[in-house]
């Protein structure tokens, strides 16, 4: 399905329309891997790295991890969610803005 927040043309262009920038940096994982792909957030200000993982063995379902070397996030903060809004409030939260 194109339109799930684990699409990595999906999530780009929600962000993108909601005023972030955010560019693809790595989408070639190993088989065995539960990371999908990596994209950065906000590229030169903020540069948040947000990494998709889909059926992680360790923490058991589909979730975004965001981190950003502790800058604005505290540490790696994993999300579990497939709403598109949340992900956003979770930026929001830290203060990390489009526009």
């Amino acid at each position: 399905m194109a339109n799930k927040l684990t699409t990595l043309g999906y999530i780009l262009k929600r962000l993108r329309d909601s005023g972030y920038k955010a560019t693809k940096v790595f989408t070639d994982y190993g088989e065995q891997d539960a990371r999908v792909w990596t994209i950065v957030i906000q590229p030169g200000t903020y540069s948040v790295f947000c990494t998709c993982f889909v059926n992680d063995p360790y923490f058991g379902e589909t979730f975004f991890e965001l981190y950003d070397g502790n800058q604005f996030i505290p540490t790696k903060l994993k999300i579990k969610t497939s709403s598109f809004e949340v992900l956003v409030e979770h930026l929001a939260r830290f203060s990390i803005n489009g526009y």
